[in-house]
């Protein structure tokens, strides 16, 4: 509304003192200006968001001229006044306008159009200031004050603190000069009031609080016995003592300010109530003192004074004793339970709490913060009462699902401690949320929000019990997250997520029947890979080991399959010793490097961890071998840095290859596998044979595989009764004559520091004349020159042994493939190293003189007689002078015996002299020969007859 024109009816007629105008003619201009631009303002008036701010200082500059002209007629005052007034009301018209225009940003007032409207408003109330008293003005001062009051309250409004200040304080000295005792006008009192009030909280907000303290002081001496006026000042006191607990401060001093100003209120407050007159205003007080006593409660609490905050809450309920029923207010069971918690008294708490349920006056976020500091206070043994408060609620008010997202939450907050306490709140929260009260409460689609909010708190709770092998009650967990989840197509892989987890759950719990519906279920909805390795997990625990190898080729067919997941597979396998179907993960692992794909782990090492899982079991070593070639040849088409790495690493994968082939390939020979010895053996050599060989250990390592391997393939030879092909011949020589090569370096690179080999590896030397004899033997040409060759090459070297020459000597003295020549020269060099030796094994010197002589026999016979002659009088060289029994009684008797009778063939034959010959060669050896008296003796008889007649014919 406009304020009406404060002047008399006379003061409206027409000034028509002409001379005094013509004097002030200057005023009259100057005027007549403020009046032009008091007329746009008024013309601007509905377009308030486009008031230009020229004129309020072109308003402003014409003021400060008329300021310093003399004094004023009490006409000019008077034209003053109207144009203040006009002026005030034109920003009526901006106010009244403004709160009608449409609320859109086309029509909203930019923030200097609201402060130019401020500066008319204060030019206004310095025109009156200016004017000052004029005749039959009813209360000028009075006006003028009131004038600036609201201009500084606009100015408070815009924040512009210093320009509000300002106002007030000129209405202060207007008004200073009031008597205030003689003030009977409540108009006029509440100017007095206001005035002081709005300076108050003007200083507050420049944060000159003692000012703003001591101008609420003054303001005692203006109540004037009034009850609004009571009201007002303790309004005032309650207001400065929350902003200062508002400020989130909590030191002492300010709770101690903040408790002094709301002491003040309800004292002013109950100083009220015994003014107040009507209902409404007693009602009106008794609210201020109520608020005023539950802000000072508050206040207590923050202190950590608790029996005062009880105190406050009885007297606030008690009421005044006047049968008013006293105070209900929402907060006050949460101050008193807060309190009690504080006294440690929480049974109390508990019955403030349970009383919540009852009283449908509390809102929602009161009783739901009331339950979060219950629980916090009491912990988990408050756990059961927060649930069945929740519960209560449900059954008497609309509780939203936030509330109930809250609830979970604070209960579930420290979860993750463990211990029994963890448990116990675990199980109350999942009591909680599936009920199915609780869970319709999250069923509409605005809840959605608050729907995947709480699966997420469930589904957190779930996991840490989880990472901390509770299976048991993270399956509780997770089964209620699924209650959160919507059954639409968009939720569908959370879903199936979810069962997922469950599956898992039930797996660490080994209960596997529960573990096989939920990833059915999984599978329904997301049939992907990681529920085809999870019903691989399945069939792993159920020992169901053909399941698991069909699994695994169901994985394969998988449209989000990686190879990693085959890796997966052999390592869960593993750990299960389920070793088939690990081998069965790997096998198929590796079809995948053949296609050139990335691979997140090398070839090599697959093949390295399925060798290792399959030499773990017997019977394997078909199996390991095939992985083993597979390894060379992959080497041998990708690169040797390729395949098995650059530098120490590669040496070292090959190294292990090549040792593994020759721990199997030993461990073939010595279970008679002769065929996959020979196999592995061969493959030694192939491993080293990509290692830098320069290495003087991996030479003799190439050598002995080589020449072992030949000797597995003449065993497997022997022990199939099957003769070697003509190709396995080949290679077998083609091994030697590697083996030979590598013999000859390693000999001719150890002549000057010692031979090497000879020490390390006495028998490789050895094995390899052996089987060259053998292999070269079956050779149509030169077989027999090489045979010899590789004997007599033997016999020279250091590594030559009598028992090797006897070896070879017997061996080439037998079989299909005998070799005489080979024979002989073996057991000769044999008995002449024998014979050499400081302690002979007479023996084998007996063992080579038996068979010198059978050879001598065979393949000499008679045309040759001298050479067994002599064979036999070497026999008896070597006994002479040994001890008895010395020389093997046996042997010498068998030489005896023989050497006798092959006289009996020259005696019948007449031939006298090789008769004699040899009947003597059998007394010489008889003689030397314990235990052959008799038989001597009778030699002896049977010697001089026949000399006797052989004299007789030669004489006749």
């Amino acid at each position: 509304m406009k304020i009406t024109e404060m002047y008399s009816p006379d003061l409206r007629k027409p000034n028509h003192d002409n001379q005094f105008i013509q004097s002030n003619h200057l005023h009259q201009h100057l005027l007549s200006q403020i009046e032009s631009l008091i007329i746009q303002t008024e013309n601007l008036s509905p377009n308030y968001h486009s008031l230009p701010e020229t004129i309020s200082s072109d308003l402003r500059q014409t003021l400060t001229h008329l300021t310093q002209l003399p004094p004023f007629p009490n006409s000019l005052k008077l034209h003053i006044w109207k144009l203040a007034y006009r002026l005030w009301n034109a920003c009526i018209d901006i106010s009244n306008a403004v709160s009608i225009l449409p609320s859109s940003p086309s029509h909203s007032p930019s923030p200097s159009s609201f402060e130019n409207h401020a500066k008319l408003r204060h030019i206004a109330a310095d025109m009156i200031s200016l004017a000052g008293d004029v005749t039959s003005v009813t209360s000028p001062a009075v006006k003028s004050a009131s004038f600036y009051l609201k201009t500084g309250l606009i100015w408070h409004d815009l924040r512009k603190f210093d320009l509000a200040s300002s106002c007030f304080e000129r209405a202060t000295d207007i008004v200073s000069k009031f008597d205030v005792a003689a003030i009977s006008d409540s108009g006029e009192r509440k100017l007095l009031l206001d005035l002081n009030l709005a300076r108050s909280r003007t200083a507050w907000d420049l944060s000159d609080r003692n000012l703003a303290i001591i101008l609420l002081t003054r303001a005692k001496t203006l109540l004037f016995g009034s009850s609004d006026h009571y009201k007002q000042l303790a309004n005032q006191y309650l207001i400065f003592g929350k902003s200062v607990l508002s400020k989130n401060n909590d030191t002492d001093n300010s709770l101690k300010e903040a408790l002094k100003l709301m002491s003040e209120a309800l004292d002013l407050s109950e100083k009220g109530s015994s003014a107040a007159r009507t209902r409404e205003q007693i009602m009106e007080i008794k609210e201020l003192r109520s608020k005023s006593l539950r802000f000072i409660s508050a206040v207590h609490l923050q202190k950590g004074e608790y029996e005062s905050v009880i105190k406050c809450v009885k007297v606030l309920r008690e009421g005044n004793g006047g049968g008013d029923g006293g105070d209900h207010h929402a907060s006050l069971p949460v101050l008193a339970m807060k309190a009690w918690l504080g006294l440690g008294r929480y049974g109390e708490a508990e019955k403030e709490l349970r009383d919540m349920v009852v009283n449908k006056g509390i809102p929602e976020s009161v009783w739901v913060s009331a339950v979060e500091a219950y629980f916090d206070a009491a912990g988990t043994a408050g756990a059961e009462t927060v649930k069945g408060v929740f519960l209560g609620l449900l059954g008497r008010c609309q509780v939203s699902a936030r509330a109930a997202f809250r609830v979970a939450n604070r209960v579930l907050g420290c979860v993750g401690s463990g211990g029994e306490g963890s448990s116990l709140r675990t199980k109350v929260v999942a009591d909680l949320v599936s009920d199915e009260r609780v869970v319709a409460l999250f069923a509409s689609e605005a809840t959605a929000k608050e729907r995947a909010a709480m699966h997420a708190v469930l589904w957190n709770c779930a996991s840490e019990h989880f990472r901390s092998k509770d299976y048991e009650t993270s399956a509780v967990m997770f089964e209620k997250s699924l209650l959160y989840i919507s059954h639409d197509i968009e939720n569908r892989i959370l879903r199936a997520k979810g069962f997922r987890v469950l599956c898992l759950c039930y797996l660490g719990l080994s209960q596997l029947d529960r573990a096989q519906e939920y990833i059915n279920e999984a599978e329904k909805l997301e049939p992907n890979i990681a529920s085809a390795f999870l019903k691989f997990k399945i069939y792993l625990q159920n020992n169901d080991h053909n399941g698991a190898i069909n699994q695994v080729q169901a994985m394969k067919t998988c449209f989000d399959f990686t190879p990693d997941f085959l890796s997966l597979s052999a390592h869960e396998a593993v750990a299960c010793h389920a070793l088939p179907v690990a081998i069965s993960s790997l096998s198929n692992l590796l079809s995948f490097y053949t296609l050139g794909r990335p691979m997140p782990t090398t070839e090599v090492v697959v093949l390295r961890t399925l060798i290792t899982i399959l030499v773990q079991d017997p019977g394997n070593e078909v199996e390991v071998l095939k992985f083993m070639k597979r390894v060379h040849d992959r080497a041998s088409e990708l690169g040797t840095e390729c395949f098995f790495g650059k530098e120490e690493t590669g040496r070292r994968e090959k190294n292990w290859f090549a040792v593994t082939s020759w721990n199997i390939g030993t461990k073939c020979g010595k279970e008679k596998k002769y065929e996959l010895c020979a196999e592995f053996l061969r493959l030694v050599s192939g491993f080293y044979g990509l290692v830098d060989c320069q290495e003087e250990e991996n030479s003799i390592m190439v050598c002995k595989s080589l020449i072992l391997s030949v000797s597995a393939m003449v065993a497997s030879e022997n022990q199939k009764k099957t003769a070697l092909t003509d190709s396995e011949v080949k290679q077998a020589v083609e091994l030697l004559d590697r083996a030979g090569k590598i013999l000859t370096s390693i000999s001719a690179g150890t002549q000057l520091g010692g031979d090497k080999i000879t020490t390390v590896e006495p028998d490789l030397f050895f094995v390899h004349t052996f089987n060259a004899y053998d292999i070269y033997g079956r050779l149509d040409n030169f077989g027999p020159q090489q045979q010899l060759h590789f004997v007599k090459s033997f016999a020279t070297s250091k590594a030559c042994d009598p028992k090797y020459l006897l070896q070879i000597g017997l061996s080439a003295s037998q079989g299909p493939r005998s070799n005489p020549e080979v024979a002989s020269f073996a057991l000769n060099e044999c008995l002449s190293a024998l014979l050499s030796s400081p302690s002979p094994d007479y023996p084998d010197v007996a063992l080579v003189v038996r068979r010198l002589i059978a050879l001598a026999s065979i393949h000499k016979g008679d045309s040759d007689d001298n050479a067994v002659h002599n064979l036999y009088k070497q026999a008896y060289r070597i006994m002479v002078g040994l001890k008895e029994g010395e020389y093997p009684t046996e042997e010498g008797k068998w030489l005896a015996m023989t050497a006798w009778n092959r006289a009996a063939v020259p005696v019948r034959l007449g031939q006298v002299d090789a008769a004699q010959r040899w009947m003597d060669a059998g007394l010489e050896l008889a003689r030397e020969v314990s235990g052959m008296e008799t038989y001597r003796a009778c030699m002896e008889d049977f010697a001089t007859a026949f000399n006797k007649k052989s004299h007789s014919h030669s004489n006749g």
